[in-house]
C-alpha cells in the first residue's frame, strides 16, 4: 500500500485568502511512490487527527519565518535592507504547530525543503542567518536569484558529510543542486547535526539524531526530481515501513 504523505501549504492574502502549493512538490511525492495529501491550516485538535492518518510529512519552501521566532529583532528598516518578505501569519502559526506535533510522533518521517528545513531548525531551538548576502558578503556562492523562474534559478554544489544519512542516500559526498534561498541554518537546533555545506560554509542540510528519517535540505530537490530521485525515494521508503517495525 502506498504511504500517505502530508504536505503543508502556502497562504496568500485575500480577499479571499488562498491556500496553494507548487505542483512540483506533490508531483515529486507521487513520482517517488507516495500519495500526496495537502494539509491546510486547522485547529490543533483537527491536526492531531490528521497526523494519525499520515505516514510521512513534507514541509515546503516559501517566504521567511519571522526572525522573532529565533530571537532576532526585525524593524521595518532592517526588513527592507535585508530583503525580508515574511510568510503569511496564518501559515507561520500553523507551520510551527504542525512541526511541533509532528516531532512528537517519534516514528513519523519528516522531510523539510528550504523554508521547511529552517522551520525544523527553529522549532528545535536553532537560529538562522537572516540574510546570506548581508552576513556573508565575501561569499561567491550564488544561493538565490532575484527572478527565480525567469532566470531558471541558480545551481551550486554542496558537500555532504561523509558519514551522514544523506550522503548514503545520494551515494556521493558532492552534488549539484537547484537553489533559491537568502537564509540558512546558523546554529543547529537541539538534536540536529550538520549533514551538508556549500563551498562558502553555509549549512545546506541537517539531520536529526535518533530518528529514522528527519532531514532538512536547504536546496530545492523538487525542481530537479531526477537529480534528487534518491532523496524522495528514500523518504517514501521510510514512510512505507510499518510503525510496528520501527518502534
Amino acid at each position: 500500500m502506498k504511504p500517505v504523505i502530508g504536505i503543508n501549504v502556502d497562504v496568500t492574502e485575500g480577499p479571499p485568502e488562498e491556500a496553494r502549493v507548487q505542483a512540483l512538490y506533490f508531483d515529486a511525492v507521487r513520482k517517488a511512490g507516495g500519495v500526496p495529501l495537502l494539509i491546510p491550516p486547522m485547529p490543533d485538535s483537527d491536526l492531531k487527527l490528521a497526523l494519525e492518518r499520515l505516514d510521512g510529512l513534507m514541509l515546503i519552501g516559501g517566504y521567511d519565518y519571522c526572525p522573532s521566532k529565533y530571537g532576532e529583532n526585525l524593524d521595518e528598516e532592517t526588513k527592507a535592507r535585508l530583503n525580508v518578505e515574511l510568510a503569511h501569519e496564518r501559515r507561520q502559526d500553523f507551520d510551527f504547530a504542525l512541526m511541533g506535533l509532528a516531532l512528537e510522533k517519534q516514528a513519523l518521517p519528516i522531510l523539510g525543503i528550504c523554508a521547511g528545513a529552517q522551520l525544523l531548525n527553529v522549532e528545535l531551538g536553532g537560529t538562522l542567518i537572516t540574510d546570506i548576502l548581508h552576513e556573508l558578503p565575501e561569499s561567491n556562492v550564488l544561493h538565490a536569484s532575484k527572478n527565480g523562474w525567469q532566470d531558471g534559478f541558480k545551481r551550486h554544489e554542496v558537500v555532504l558529510e561523509e558519514k551522514s544519512a544523506i550522503a548514503a542516500i545520494y551515494k556521493s559526498t558532492r552534488i549539484d543542486v537547484p537553489t533559491s534561498h537568502h537564509q540558512a541554518v546558523d546554529k543547529p537546533g537541539k538534536g540536529l547535526t550538520i549533514a551538508a555545506r556549500a563551498d562558502d560554509g553555509v549549512i545546506e542540510a541537517v539531520e536529526m539524531e535518533g530518528r529514522k528519517f528527519v532531514i532538512g535540505v536547504q536546496w530545492h530537490p523538487e525542481r530537479d526530481f531526477e537529480g534528487n530521485r534518491s532523496l524522495f525515494e528514500a523518504f517514501i521508503q521510510q514512510c512505507s515501513v510499518p510503525v510496528a517495525h520501527i518502534l
